[in-house]
């Protein structure tokens, strides 16, 4: 039996050109208004939820500077002392009530990996789970379920350091289902010409949490005392849950309040992006290198990501000597100008699309190049400059911020070159990618014993040399369009 729609790629969908051609053979629909909109509704609600999720998964790195007996610190880390004291602008008295433990640095490398061993088991399960039944009570109680834990965590902590590791796991696996249950809903909100707007919204609230969070609980450990840093965002995050119950869907068809027009828009937009096959074709999916090469950019780029996201409250202390009150704001100083730039890249990456005719793999290229080269260069800067306080806070915010480009490139190609599968992809490739989490911040405690600048250049070198292999490697191999594998029929014709 012929397929109604004739083959649009050669061979599978790996090799030729990229002409996205379902995108441009489907009828398009006159584009819905962005105002008032439910996949706009949706792109913000989302955000929300992302920031409450990193301000639950960050607010450690800074605690845990105030949680640990100085006097312990200083013995297991010999520090250098190649810095000079940097003073602190107010002169405020340090609230010290807060209790003490004695973990060495070996022990404060566990607890802030803990979490990821957690995480990473969540993540092609999250994926296959939310592509079967949705997306929006999987994310919504993973979020609940981190916020609960995170209020116990000073009690975790009083039973011994076995208890916190056990409950910083327990957040990873709250956490795991939430960037693959997101993509999945995407795959049934986000018309083609606006998901680099769309998700660059959305996940843009994991770097405006980080920007919150850790100054606040810079603030929190310094004013009150750390315990109040997990008992502030718990809250929050209930609080979220309860709004995203209440006025989410998991599909255009289901919403309540969404216009007959925008989800005509929706659905038309997505007519012959979407695979009718209820099994998941996890071989062809396996064996597509377009897959490999957005696994390949994703795990180089979260080891720069999470070796900053955890260690960088730690170097700003120990090496660039700021004092746990300056170390929240400084530390989320580069976090603000990715916030920033994934902001305006998803805007820029749709505009070349839709009115340059820029091809979806071209776009996907150039961010990502920009996104991974970019902070690879000032990373390494960062690391060459010595004590020089003022230009190791710049060169570490234009690496931050030129990340952000990333959320425009790889981060979204799932929904490519397989809409249908993008949860699952995601949950593939976010494995994967969550392995730096687990050995980066381990591995650069290793190499830092003394807190010397020459050992923390070796750790961003090789953050450097990893982001640009990464680049490479999906510059050479990634793709723009939709893969047969991801829309054919279980007869291997296409719907």
């Amino acid at each position: 039996m012929k397929s109604p729609v004739p083959d649009l790629a050669p061979s599978d969908g790996e090799e030729g050109e990229d002409r996205t051609p379902l995108l441009q053979r489907a009828p398009r629909a006159e584009t819905a208004p962005v105002c008032c909109s439910a996949r706009y509704n949706l792109a913000f609600l989302a955000f929300f939820g992302f920031f409450v999720l990193y301000s639950l998964r960050v607010n450690l790195s800074v605690a845990l500077v105030d949680m640990v007996d100085s006097n312990t610190t200083a013995a297991d880390n010999r520090t250098a002392n190649e810095c000079a004291e940097h003073p602190a602008p107010i002169k405020v008295l340090h609230n010290q009530t807060g209790k003490k433990y004695r973990w060495d640095a070996a022990t404060q490398g566990w607890i802030l990996g803990s979490f990821f061993y957690g995480y990473i088991v969540m993540q092609i399960p999250a994926g296959y789970a939310a592509s079967r039944s949705g997306g929006k009570l999987l994310l919504g109680f993973g979020i609940l379920g981190t916020a609960v834990f995170t209020l116990f965590t000073p009690l975790a902590a009083d039973f011994g350091v076995g208890a916190l590791v056990a409950l910083r796991a327990l957040e990873g696996l709250g956490e795991g289902v939430t960037f693959p249950a997101m993509h999945a809903m995407w795959s049934s909100w986000a018309p083609p010409l606006e998901r680099s707007k769309l998700l660059s919204i959305s996940y843009a609230g994991a770097q405006f949490g980080t920007v919150v969070s850790l100054p606040l609980s810079g603030i929190i450990c310094f004013y009150m005392n750390w315990t109040y840093v997990f008992y502030l965002f718990g809250i929050v995050g209930i609080i979220w849950f309860i709004l995203w119950i209440w006025l989410v869907s998991d599909t255009p068809e289901t919403h309540k309040t969404i216009s007959p027009y925008e989800k005509e828009y929706i659905l038309s937009s997505l007519r012959n992006q979407l695979s009718s096959q209820k099994s998941v074709p996890w071989i062809p999916m396996l064996k597509s290198l377009a897959l490999w090469a957005i696994v390949v950019a994703h795990f180089s780029y979260n080891w720069t990501f999470y070796t900053l996201l955890t260690l960088l409250p730690t170097y700003m202390t120990e090496v660039l000597k700021f004092n746990i009150q300056e170390n929240g704001f400084l530390s989320a100083v580069p976090y603000l100008g990715c916030w920033l730039c994934m902001i305006l890249s998803g805007q820029a990456a749709d505009n070349l699309r839709a009115k340059w005719n820029f091809s979806t793999l071209c776009v996907r290229r150039v961010f990502s190049l920009i996104g991974m080269i970019g902070p690879a260069v000032f990373l390494v800067a960062a690391g060459f400059i010595g004590c020089d306080y003022s230009l190791a806070v710049a060169f570490l915010t234009i690496s931050t911020t030129l990340g952000g480009f990333g959320s425009s490139g790889f981060s979204i190609n799932h929904l490519d070159i397989a809409p249908s599968y993008a949860g699952i992809l995601l949950g593939i490739t976010n494995t994967f990618a969550t392995i730096p989490g687990m050995i980066g911040p381990i591995i650069a405690r290793s190499l830092t014993p003394e807190n010397t600048i020459g050992e923390w250049q070796t750790v961003f070198c090789i953050a450097a040399a990893i982001n640009v292999f990464g680049a490479i490697f999906f510059t050479l191999f990634a793709k723009g369009e939709v893969q047969n594998w991801a829309v054919r029929d279980h007869r291997g014709h296409r719907n």
